[in-house]
């Protein structure tokens, strides 16, 4: 029989209906798909401890983008969350709408720098080497994106760590180059001021720019928001006397079985991994092959004064534990929240005392679990969200759900 004859017209014309009835089932779907976290309670039974559930629908991607390595998180004032992710790391079968000609019909890399409505609504994207400036003929667009921070302004600040990485930018929240700290290809190790060294996050906070100078240098440096240099530290509060890496970093330093934590080591291991300022002055620097954060608090002359270690599964080996931290949103931020690379995890812990009450999360591919998790960050309502590189490949939301 004909595809056209009359008999088959008819048979489609009486689906109708329930097509018509699924679609409007699709649009009338729940917005959100909440679903149980691995918990271990750690603290004497009774501790109050913040509860979450992961949300698997969240985010909404347009249909014909993909996301690869999400590197790094921010949340911003108005609780859009920003993320960056690595299209490099995507390969030709991920990608098969962008080849030419396209060999599939999806899907396209994102841009790198993408932003989502806390409800997972994608708002767009921008970047790339377009966006960035020509200096001495290098253009400054890193290779492989790292960590992101959004100011109290909406202005985004960038690091990378892939080759020649040695440059932090900052753009306008629509994707406008603003200024750019270090050169790309120009390193000059722990002791120059006005170069970097691979650096993996940033913080803008209280007129001082600090960046972990974090995959070639093994470091903490700081800026005023001008760009003048203001100082750099490494462990304790020290000068930063820790060798630089030599060549370039790649994915198999990460997992080298020769890296053994030592978290009371005098100076950082080589991968200095995030710093991230409390409300009160404090500063948290992740030393992650060290498993350990360090503290300090801002001086008045914007020194850094160390407090103490905070040691996280400090025998973990592997990719180590300590990759980013977060804290809640209550005025005192009563609670912190460290990311844990190898072990999967999340760990809450009662910032007053550093306190550990418990974890959440475990490693896996499913909602609520990790693959190399990597950088997280909390919104108004308590909400966290969390990020995984290498086969990960995602961005998550934990719901905060109230405290038991």
């Amino acid at each position: 029989m004909k595809q056209g004859s009359l008999p088959v017209r008819l048979a489609l014309l009486s689906m109708l209906p329930i097509l018509a009835a699924t679609a409007s089932a699709a649009r009338d779907a729940p917005s959100s798909a909440l679903v149980d976290l691995h918990v271990e309670v750690l603290a004497a039974p009774g501790t109050p401890m913040p509860r979450f559930r992961a949300d698997a629908a969240w985010p909404r991607m347009p249909s014909d983008l993909l996301l690869g390595q999400v590197s790094g998180v921010a949340v911003d004032r108005d609780d859009d969350v920003w993320v960056v992710h690595r299209p490099h790391s995507l390969t030709s079968t991920d990608t098969g709408l962008a080849q030419n000609p396209p060999i599939a019909t999806c899907c396209k890399p994102a841009p790198p720098v993408v932003r989502f409505a806390s409800d997972g609504r994608y708002l767009g994207g921008w970047g790339g080497a377009a966006s960035a400036p020509v200096v001495d003929g290098v253009n400054q667009w890193p290779a492989s994106l790292h960590g992101i921070f959004v100011d109290k302004d909406k202005t985004v600040w960038l690091g990378g760590n892939g080759k020649d990485d040695h440059v932090v930018l900052n753009y306008s929240a629509d994707g406008t180059f603003l200024r750019a700290l270090g050169k790309r290809g120009q390193t000059g190790g722990n002791d120059a001021t006005d170069r970097l060294g691979n650096p993996s996050d940033v913080n803008h906070s209280d007129g001082m720019v600090m960046i972990s100078d974090g995959y070639v240098n093994r470091r903490v440096i700081a800026f005023d928001s001008a760009g003048g240099y203001r100082g750099r530290w490494g462990a304790y509060g020290k000068p930063p006397i820790a060798p630089v890496r030599e060549g370039a970093f790649d994915q198999s330093h990460a997992v080298d079985p020769g890296k053994v934590a030592d978290p009371k080591s005098p100076t950082f291991a080589d991968i200095v991994h995030c710093v991230v300022q409390a409300r009160d002055g404090h500063v948290y620097v992740c030393d992650r092959n060290n498993n350990r954060a360090q503290i300090f608090k801002r001086g008045k002359d914007d020194s850094l004064v160390f407090v103490r270690d905070l040691v996280i599964a400090g025998d973990t080996g592997g990719t180590h534990t300590v990759t980013d931290i977060a804290f809640s949103p209550d005025a005192a931020q009563k609670y912190l929240y460290v990311a844990d690379m190898m072990n999967g995890r999340i760990w809450i812990l009662l910032r007053s005392t550093h306190q550990i009450l418990g974890t959440i999360g475990r490693v896996g591919r499913q909602a609520g679990q990790f693959t190399w998790l990597h950088s997280i960050d909390t919104d108004s309502r308590g909400n966290i969200y969390t990020t995984e590189v290498n086969t990960g490949r995602r961005v998550q939301k934990l719901v905060f759900t109230g405290i038991e």
